[in-house]
Parts: C-alpha cells; structure tokens; sequence
C-alpha cells in the first residue's frame, strides 16, 4: 500500500511546500520549466525538504522521458539501460538519489553522455556537494541548496495532507506538535500523522497520542552525513567565538544524537588548537570529564560535559604554538631547512650544558645555520602566555 508520503507528492512546482527561493514565480526552477528548458542540476539539503518533490514535479511539468534511480540500490546495468533509453529517445532525465555515493563505475558511464546532452541528470544529496560529490560531475551540474522547513510550511504541507484521512479530527496546536517533532522534515511529518491517525481509534489525533507514538524531535546529524558535521563545526567555532550559550546549545544537539566519541575528540582538540598557551590546564580538565563522562554514562554524562565545555568557552584563547608548528614544517616541506648545528649533535663536547650557568641559560644557536634569523614562534596577547614570554625573555638578559 503507497504511504500517504508518496501519495502526496507534488506534481506540479506550484504544489511544493516552502524553497520558494527556487520555486516561486520568477525564480530559478519556475523559470527553466516556463521556458521548457532544462540542464543538469544537484538539489541538495537536509532529509524531508522537498528534493525528490521538485526533481519530480519538474519532469511531470515538462513531460519529459525520465528515470530514476539510487546510487546505492541500483548497479551498473541500471545505469547502463538508462544510457540506451537516452540513444533511443534521443534525450533522458535521470533523478539519482544519493547521488553523493555514486561510484567511480557509474560516473564514467554517464559522464560522456552528460557532456553530449543525451542525458540531462537531477542529482539529490543531504551531503554537500562542494565537498561529497566528484569534480567531474559536479562541474557539469548546476547546484542549488534547499533551505530548511520552517515549522508553520511544515503545518501548512499537513493541512493538504488532511483532506486525503476519512473523518480524521486534529487541533492546529497537534498539528504544530506535529512539525516541531519532524525538526524540518516534512516527509516525517506526514509519516508520523498518517500513524497517529491509523492509531487512533477513531481518526481522533491528540497530542498524547503524537507523544506515544514520537517523544524526540527528529534532528538532522546523521553521523554519515554532512549535517552531523555541521553540527561538529559550528560545537568548535562557538567555543573558539567564546559563546557559552552557543556552545553548550550545540553540545545538547550532539548528545541527542547520542555520539559521545565526538564530543569527546573535538574537545579534546579544542582545548590545545584553540585554548593553547592562554589556558593550558584545560587539557588535563578536559580529560577528567572525559573519564568522569565514561564512569558516568548518559545522561548524567552531560553534567561534567556541561561544565568543561562552558569553561572551554569562557577562556582566553591562543593558537600561537600550533600556528608557529605549522610554519616550520611548511618550511620543511619547502626544504628550507639545515643541518643539525655541530654543537647539538648527539655526544659533542662542544655542547654548553645550560644548567651549569646562572639562571640555566646560556647563549648558543640551536636552529641550523641556514634558518638561525628565522622567528615562528609569537605569543598571543593574554595573561598566561604574556607572563610565560616575559619570564623567558628576562632569563636571556
């Protein structure tokens, strides 16, 4: 039996719920399908946001020839039929989903008849495409981003949904619940009143009964996908920008997805790339709440999580020592470098052994001769490293 999600889907671009930044009058795609004209494109965003909608609702507008296929499901033969159906017919749409897994086999099949327009392709991907999707076919696509639903296009979608449930009774607040639990997918929204009302003993959806059914919002972080990623960046960037509330709001989404591991490792990194030389404690605290998380487990994992994760935002930040690394080995890389100093070399005698001079110091050249006038190293203006650079710099007066 079709599901009330497919049994929706729009036939015309005029039917699509919200992009109307592609879809409304005047724009892009409302324009190609005004002018029967059509090129090769990759739709990409989040799950439930209308790709496969407006990659349909295109071909049945213009009436074209179409197939469509999945880069995982669908082995090489399949694609190989397509290509033949586009000789014969002289012109072939063909919709892949996932297009982001589409494997090397596949692309070189498709490639030359994309070149000579036999084959006009609709890829649809959660993955970013500037990123997940080879060069080749990219550069033959045009690409267009889906903006996520917001939650009143979602209840709006619902509303035309409704006329297709015999007797079905559901408040707009339900309908709200609805959305806000889809977190932006429109294609778990339907799925999850079409449950609801067949759960129902009488067609009447309550929200006690949407809570039985789904108590989590859906969110969009597939650890696979490039959402999930998002998610892991802007955690880092918001502790880098110093934003406690936004740091800790990213915090809460990874843990609902329930990647610990992550967490863990981003932290972790972000207390030497980003914390450094201006709070190098934190190091040390961010690996105690990472043991103190393990011995814990989830939930109360996120009280010792919530505490290191607000202090990593509340330092002082420096990326001084990593960044002085980074020189020297693109120097390295460069081959502009020198040999060891003779002094230094393993057992010389003419090596001057600091701590037989006052303060333990002593002048003597340490970077080979080729490089000596070079300096990499340049503190960052806070406190903690300030002191460290003016303590180093006296020993040497």
């Amino acid at each position: 039996m079709e599901v009330l999600a497919d049994q929706n889907r729009p036939t015309t671009l005029a039917d699509i719920i919200g992009q109307q930044h592609l879809v409304g009058e005047g724009k892009i795609l409302y324009n190609l399908v005004q002018n029967k004209k059509l090129f090769s494109m990759i739709l990409y965003g989040n799950p439930g946001i209308g790709k496969t909608s407006i990659a349909s609702a295109i071909v049945h507008e213009l009436g074209v020839q179409y197939r469509f296929l999945n880069a995982v499901i669908n082995n090489k033969s399949d694609f190989d039929i397509v290509i033949e159906e586009a000789k014969m017919y002289g012109e072939m749409v063909l919709i892949v989903d996932e297009i982001h897994r589409m494997n090397k086999d596949k692309q070189d099949i498709l490639l030359p008849y994309l070149e000579n327009g036999q084959i006009i392709l609709i890829g649809l991907t959660t993955a970013n495409p500037y990123y997940k999707i080879n060069p080749a076919i990219r550069s033959r696509c045009q690409i267009f981003e889906l903006h996520n639903l917001t939650n009143s296009e979602i209840v709006s979608g619902l509303k035309r949904v409704l006329k297709k449930l015999k007797n079905i009774e559901v408040t707009d607040e339900s309908l709200e619940h609805i959305a806000k639990l889809s977190g932006g997918d429109y294609r778990a929204a339907i799925n999850l009143l079409e449950v609801a009302y067949y759960g129902s003993k009488d067609g009447h959806i309550t929200d006690e009964t949407i809570t039985l059914i789904n108590s989590k919002p859906i969110m969009a972080g597939d650890a696979n996908e490039t959402g999930h990623y998002d998610l892991i960046s802007a955690f880092q960037k918001s502790i880098r920008g110093s934003d406690i509330d936004a740091a800790l709001y990213y915090l809460g989404r990874l843990l609902m997805i329930g990647d610990l591991d992550i967490i863990y490792r981003r932290m972790m990194v972000i207390a030497y790339e980003d914390i450094g030389l201006a709070n190098p404690g934190m190091g040390p605290k961010v690996r105690a709440a990472i043991e103190a998380s393990e011995m814990l487990g989830l939930p109360e994992a996120r009280i010792p999580l919530s505490v290191v994760v607000a202090e990593l935002a509340s330092s002082p930040k420096s990326n001084s020592a990593h960044v002085a690394l980074d020189k020297i080995m693109a120097d390295i890389e460069a081959g502009d470098t020198g040999e060891v100093p003779a002094w230094l070399k393993t057992t010389s005698p003419l090596y001057k052994y600091p701590h037989d001079y006052p303060k333990h110091w002593v002048k003597q050249q340490y970077l080979p001769d080729k490089i000596k006038h070079k300096k990499y190293y340049e503190p960052c203006n806070n406190k903690y490293e300030m002191n460290l650079w003016n303590i180093n710099q006296e020993m040497k007066k």
